[in-house]
């Protein structure tokens, strides 16, 4: 009976220190940590190109949905579309916070045309 007691005890702490281990590695809580610090996180699972990526920068949120088509010689992620979670943490944004964007999620998808929502499309679009 002492022998089963200590070989639950142990592999509940052997459980514990799993549990742990994945909440510190875990990708969703590095994203949601750096969206409340004001940091800049790319969260994406390259991988699959169903799943939508995250992009946190300066206070902002953005999401970006990733469109698979056909390239010269293979099928490759072609078309990207960005918008932000919510606008009003824009504010003191510039066209080159929004090059630095391009250029991340270009250096993760290089054959992907990258296209912003209103009203990010805009400011991209003026001189």
């Amino acid at each position: 009976m002492g022998l089963l007691i200590r070989f639950v005890i142990i592999a509940f702490v052997v459980y514990l220190f799993y549990r742990g281990i994945r909440y510190l590695v875990d990708p969703k809580r590095k994203l949601d940590e750096a969206y409340e610090q004001e940091q800049y996180y790319f969260y994406d699972d390259v991988k699959n190109v169903r799943k939508n990526f995250f992009i946190t920068y300066k206070g902002a949120l953005f999401e970006g949905e990733k469109y698979l088509g056909t390239t010269e010689d293979s099928f490759d992620v072609v078309s990207i579309f960005v918008w932000v979670k919510d606008e009003t943490k824009l504010q003191g944004f510039t066209k080159d916070d929004f090059h630095f964007l391009s250029s991340e999620i270009s250096s993760n998808y290089p054959k992907a045309e990258i296209s912003w929502k209103n009203p990010i499309e805009k400011l991209m679009k003026t001189r």
